[in-house]
C-alpha cells in the first residue's frame, strides 16, 4: 500500500476492520439466536481476530503518519457509525432512524474539535 496515502491507508483498514467487528458484535444476534451464548461468544472471538489483523495496523500506521490518539479514536467513531447503520438496516433488517441523522450530526461536530488544530 506504499502509493495510498496514510490517512487513506488508515481509513481503508479501519473500515475492514468494522465490517469485523459489527459482525463479531452483532451478528449473532440473527445468526446464532437459537445457540447457547457461549458457542456465540466463540465465534465472536474468531471473527474478532480478523478485526484486530486489520485494526492494529491500521491505527500503528495512522499514529506513525502523525495522526493523534484523538484523531484516531474519532475516526473509528465515525467509521462505526457508518458501518453500523447499513448494517442494522440491510442485515439485521432495522428501520431507519432520524436518530442515525443526529448522532452523525454530533459526530461532525466531534470531527471538527479533534481536527482544528
Amino acid at each position: 500500500m506504499n502509493g495510498i496515502p496514510i490517512p487513506l491507508q488508515t481509513v481503508l483498514l479501519l473500515v475492514a476492520s468494522n465490517v469485523f467487528m459489527t459482525f463479531a458484535w452483532y451478528g449473532h444476534l440473527k445468526n446464532l439466536a437459537d445457540k447457547p451464548w457461549y458457542l456465540a461468544a466463540l465465534v465472536s472471538w474468531g471473527i474478532a481476530l480478523f478485526e484486530y489483523l486489520l485494526q492494529v495496523p491500521g491505527n500503528r500506521i495512522g499514529f506513525a503518519g502523525g495522526l493523534s490518539l484523538a484523531q484516531l479514536k474519532i475516526t473509528q467513531e465515525v467509521i462505526t457509525l457508518a458501518v453500523f447503520v447499513p448494517f442494522a438496516m440491510v442485515y439485521m433488517h432495522q428501520p431507519f432512524k432520524l436518530d442515525f441523522v443526529w448522532a452523525g450530526l454530533c459526530l461532525v461536530g466531534a470531527v471538527y474539535f479533534i481536527f482544528r488544530s
